[in-house]
């Protein structure tokens, strides 16, 4: 049973180290997946695709989390892509 089932997790710097394997343990556990990157796009697509492989939904996003505003942005299009986090 997975106990994250319909659930929505976003993992800020998903895309490498320890938010990959936290990307990927939330999918595993049942969870759709948003995870942002700054500058591992390449990578951030590797870890949607494992998502996706697992049958779960997953969203990569850009963001620099040091500007303002970038938290309401990535989790408003969380929100609209995957449903509430």
């Amino acid at each position: 049973m997975n106990e994250l089932s319909n659930r929505v997790a976003l993992v800020t710097g998903g895309a490498s180290g320890i938010g990959r394997a936290s990307s990927v343990a939330l999918a595993r556990a049942g969870a759709d997946v948003a995870l942002t990157y700054y500058t591992a796009a390449d990578e951030a697509r590797s870890v949607v695709a494992e998502i996706e492989a697992l049958g779960r939904r997953a969203l990569s996003l850009k963001a620099d989390m040091t500007e303002a505003g970038t938290v309401e942005r990535v989790v408003t299009q969380t929100e609209e892509k995957l449903g509430p986090i």
